[in-house]
């Protein structure tokens, strides 16, 4: 018995990061063996074998969080081609599991005959595009030629734009880089890293700390090397084909909680100084003074703090094999909320 089966919707809880072990580099993710192939692998549609690893930073403790782009219209690749099978590994793969696996990212094939006729016996088969292309079918699996045999993958398979990877599994010359639409760039893998960005979640420093008073400023900062440069490399086996993605700390943006405030500077941006700290450190007899970074409550807190909301701006660019120069990526932010009770005292001994 054979048949096929065009998947709407699955899930993408199986996509995996290769781990790549080398140093000084650490891995983000895990799972599997660089270059594995078995039959769990075919079985997942999001599947992808992109090693992913921390060139810098990324290796403190504490709580992290990824980046959210600015540009809410910005999203990463939604689905991309990587080569998987030798000939012989996919013959291995046909024979080991009687033909059960995904020949695309929404496309099942359950039946050895299917798999065979396709890849062994030369019998065309329809793609799944709008187009109604035609693959050409093989001859043995290709045995004897070098190269591999490419599948889509998609980091969310039910996002609807990964149904325009839309090819079932084709060869491609081992040292070449298929041309056809949605064929993995530089730019691709940046993109993909960019997703994996771990940032440190960092407080930011503020006098007073536990509660702020009306018409008293509080002074915010963050200490020089509090935040560091993150980068991230991206790397598709058997391709030769990588991206380094950097996220470097540009500034501090203050939201008070309350209209009933203002913020220094006014637009509530704090510009990183060129030593790598944000604001200046509240020393005593500064307390009537308008502090670079900080925040002035005008209304006390009524048994309910005010949400005092920092979000960092990130500053993301990455390089490639291409060797094509530095690009930029869509900035990014990452948010810490804290509690923020004010008091009805006009002075208070700082």
């Amino acid at each position: 018995m054979t048949s096929r089966h065009t998947w709407p919707t699955l899930t993408a809880a199986s996509l995996t990061a290769v781990v790549l072990a080398s140093a000084p580099a650490h891995a983000v993710g895990g799972g599997g063996t660089a270059g594995e192939v078995d039959e769990r692998t075919l079985a997942s549609t999001a599947h992808s074998q992109i090693q992913v690893s921390y060139v810098k930073g990324g290796d403190g403790k504490g709580k992290k969080g990824n980046l959210a782009p600015i540009d809410p219209n910005w999203k990463p690749p939604a689905c991309w081609y990587e080569p998987l099978f030798t000939p012989e590994q996919l013959k291995a793969f046909v024979e080991k599991t009687d033909g059960e696996g995904m020949v695309g990212i929404h496309q099942g094939w359950y039946g050895r005959s299917l798999w065979e006729n396709h890849y062994a016996k030369g019998k065309d088969e329809p793609n799944i595009d709008a187009e109604n292309t035609i693959a050409k079918g093989y001859d043995n699996y290709n045995i004897g030629k070098k190269g591999y045999f490419w599948r889509s993958v998609a980091p969310d398979d039910t996002d609807p734009r990964s149904s325009a990877c839309d090819k079932v599994m084709f060869w491609q010359d081992q040292g070449e880089i298929p041309n056809v639409p949605h064929t993995p760039t530089p730019k691709t893998l940046a993109e993909y890293a960019y997703d994996k960005v771990e940032i440190p979640e960092t407080e930011i420093e503020l006098k007073p700390q536990a509660k702020s008073t009306v018409n008293l400023p509080t002074w915010v900062w963050l200490d020089k090397g509090t935040f560091k440069d993150v980068q991230v490399r991206a790397e598709l086996p058997k391709t030769g084909i990588w991206a380094e993605t950097t996220a470097k700390p540009k500034s501090l943006h203050l939201e008070p909680g309350t209209e009933d405030s203002e913020t220094f500077p006014a637009s509530g941006e704090c510009e990183i100084n060129e030593d790598g700290s944000i604001g200046t450190p509240y020393t005593k007899g500064k307390s009537k003074q308008d502090p670079p970074c900080g925040i002035n409550y005008l209304r006390a807190t009524d048994g309910k703090p005010y949400q005092l909301k920092a979000s960092i701006t990130w500053e993301i660019s990455w390089e490639g094999s291409d060797n094509d120069g530095k690009h930029m990526l869509p900035e990014g932010t990452f948010e810490t909320t804290r509690d923020m009770e004010v008091q009805e005292v006009q002075s208070i001994n700082r």
